[in-house]
C-alpha cells in the first residue's frame, strides 16, 4: 500500500474500530464489514505513533520532565502543574490501538497460511506489549488483564504482575516469530513485514523492561537480560523500530513545521550548557541559535511569554520537520543498555566500555555526525567503570532527544549526575506547582475521565499504588 494513502485507510478504520455492534443493522452487504490484518496493522502503527508524539503527551510531559524543553505559552509545564491533556492522550491507546491489534488475531483464527498468520500474530502481539509497556511505565497500575474484553469496568491490575506477563509475552512471540515464513506483505511499515528484525525489537524491548526492573529485582531480571542479548537485539542504525513520517500534511510528524514555525517551545539551560560544555556536535541538529549563539532557557522559570522564543534556542528545524521519524527503539538505546549489563556483571558477551562508544557512536551516526567529529568527541567523555552510572546516564539521555518519555523515564531510574559528579538537573527555578514533586515526576496521574466511567477501579489503583500523584514511586523506582 502507498503510504499517501494513510490518511484515506486511518479514517476508515476509525470509523469501523467505533463502530458498535448494534449499527449491523444498517450494514450493506456489498460492501467490505471488516479490514484485513494489512490494514489494522497500518493502523495501529500510525496511531500508536501519533498518539506518543503528540504534542501534549511528548512535548509537554516527556521532553518537559526530561528536562530537554520549557514552554512558551505554558510554563506551568517546567513546574509540573497538571497533565490531564496528556494523559487522557496517552490513555486512548484503550481505545484506538489496542482494539485493532486484538483484532488481528482474531481475523487469524481460520487463517489459510497458519506459519504467516502465527508470524502476523506475533508482531501484534509484541506491539501489544509495547503499548502496555508504555501505559504502565506512565501511569503504574493500569487495566491490562481485562483492558479491550467485554468487561464494561475493567479492573486495574498490579503493575509489577503486568511486567511479568508482558516478559513472558516477549519471551513467547520471539519464540514464535518464524524466519522461513513471510507475515505481511502490505500495511506493516515498521519493519515492511521482516520477520528477522521483529525478533530484534522483541529482545530489545525485553532488554528495556528488563533492565527497567533491576534495581528493584535484579534476580527476576538477569535471566531476561542475558537472554535478550544472546537472542540478538537491534545493534545499528538500520534496525532502529520507527513510523516513517513523510512530508504530505495528512502523514506527517504529529508537531512539524509545514504549515509554520513552532514556537510554542524552547530549549532548556539544562541540555544547551552541559552540550556546550561537552563540545557535543549534535548541539546544532538539537537546537538553533539567536544571534549566532546557543542560550538556553532556565527550567522552570517566569510566566508565560511569547517573546521567549525570540530569546532563547528554538528546538532545531530537523526535530520539527515533517519527515522526522516516530520513534520506538533506536541502536543507541541497546547498545547502553548492553554497557549497563556488562557494567552490572551480567554475561553481555562484551566489555561496558565498549558498549557504552558504540551507543555514542549509533548516537552521533542517528544525527549525521561525522566520524572524525564522533572520535574526537569519545575522547572528551571517556567511560569510567567506577562510575558507570553517571557516564551511561548523561550519555543515554543526550542520546535520547526527542523520546520524552523514556528519557524521562530512565532519569528517574538511574537518577544520576554528571560524570563529575555535579548534578545535572535542576528544580523548577520557579518551584514545583505539584506538592508531590521536587526534582522530577515519577508518573503522570490517571486521566480525569476516568472518574466518570470506572471510578471504583481507579480508586483502588490509585490507593494501592500509595496516591495518585505526580510524587508516587513506580514500583519499579522504589
Amino acid at each position: 500500500m502507498k503510504q499517501s494513502y494513510i490518511f484515506l485507510l486511518i479514517t476508515f478504520l476509525f470509523s469501523l474500530l467505533s463502530c458498535s455492534k448494534f449499527e449491523s443493522l444498517n450494514t450493506d452487504p456489498t460492501k467490505p464489514s471488516s479490514a484485513t490484518p494489512e490494514q489494522l496493522i497500518l493502523f495501529a502503527e500510525k496511531k500508536a505513533s501519533d498518539i506518543l508524539y503528540n504534542s501534549v503527551t511528548n512535548n509537554r510531559i516527556g521532553m518537559h520532565y526530561a528536562q530537554y524543553w520549557s514552554g512558551t505559552d505554558s510554563k506551568g509545564d517546567s513546574r509540573y502543574g497538571s497533565s490531564d491533556a496528556g494523559s487522557t492522550n496517552l490513555w486512548t491507546m484503550y481505545s484506538v490501538v489496542l482494539p485493532a491489534l486484538k483484532e488481528i488475531q482474531i481475523l487469524n483464527e481460520n487463517a489459510a497460511n497458519e506459519a504467516v498468520a502465527a508470524n502476523q500474530n506475533a508482531i501484534a502481539g509484541i506491539l501489544q506489549v509495547w503499548v502496555f509497556h508504555t501505559l504502565t511505565d506512565a501511569f503504574g497500575n493500569i487495566p491490562y488483564s481485562e483492558a479491550v474484553s467485554e468487561a464494561l469496568l475493567p479492573t486495574y491490575d498490579d503493575a509489577k504482575t503486568i511486567y511479568t506477563d508482558l516478559l513472558n509475552k516477549l519471551e513467547t512471540y520471539e519464540a514464535q516469530l518464524n524466519t522461513g515464513a513471510a507475515s505481511f506483505t502490505t500495511g506493516e511499515v515498521l519493519y515492511k513485514g521482516d520477520v528477522s528484525k521483529w525478533k530484534k525489537f522483541a529482545n530489545s524491548l525485553m532488554l528495556r523492561m528488563a533492565m527497567r526492573m533491576s534495581n528493584k529485582d535484579e534476580a527476576a531480571a538477569r535471566p531476561f537480560i542475558e537472554k535478550a542479548i544472546q537472542g540478538g537485539v537491534i545493534e545499528t542504525n538500520e534496525d532502529n523500530a520507527f513510523f516513517p513520517y513523510n512530508n504530505n500534511a495528512t502523514e506527517a510528524f504529529p508537531y512539524n513545521n509545514i504549515d509554520r514555525d513552532p514556537v510554542q517551545f524552547v530549549v532548556s539551560a539544562t541540555l544547551i550548557d552541559y552540550m556546550l560544555e561537552l563540545r557535543d556536535p549534535r548541539l546544532p541538529q538539537y537546537a538553533r541559535t539567536v544571534d549566532s549563539v546557543y542560550k538556553g532557557s532556565p527550567y522552570g522559570s517566569g510566566e508565560n511569554n511569547a517573546s521567549d522564543a525570540l530569546i532563547f534556542s528554538l528546538p532545531s528545524e530537523r526535530v520539527y520537520s515533517p519527515d522526522f521519524p516516530g520513534l520506538l527503539f533506536t541502536a543507541a538505546e541497546s547498545q547502553f543498555l548492553k554497557a549497563e549489563a556488562a557494567a552490572r556483571n551480567m554475561t553481555t558477551g562484551g566489555a561496558a566500555a565498549t558498549f557504552y562508544n558504540n551507543g555514542i557512536r549509533e548516537s552521533m551516526a542517528f544525527w549525521d555526525i561525522s566520524e572524525d567529529s564522533t572520535s574526537a568527541y569519545l575522547q572528551r567523555v571517556p567511560f569510567s567503570p567506577a562510575n558507570w552510572k553517571d557516564c551511561i546516564g548523561t550519555q543515554k539521555w543526550l542520546a535520547f532527544y526527542m523520546q520524552g518519555l523514556q528519557s524521562w523515564h530512565e532519569r528517574v531510574r538511574l537518577d544520576f549526575k554528571k560524570p563529575d559528579g555535579s548534578p545535572l538537573f535542576i528544580e523548577p527555578v520557579e518551584g514545583s506547582l505539584d506538592p508531590s514533586v521536587t526534582m522530577a515526576p515519577n508518573r503522570i496521574t490517571y486521566p480525569t475521565s476516568e472518574n466518570n466511567t470506572n471510578k471504583a477501579n481507579k480508586d483502588a489503583a490509585s490507593q494501592a499504588i500509595g496516591g495518585d500523584e505526580k510524587g508516587t514511586a513506580l514500583w519499579w523506582q522504589q
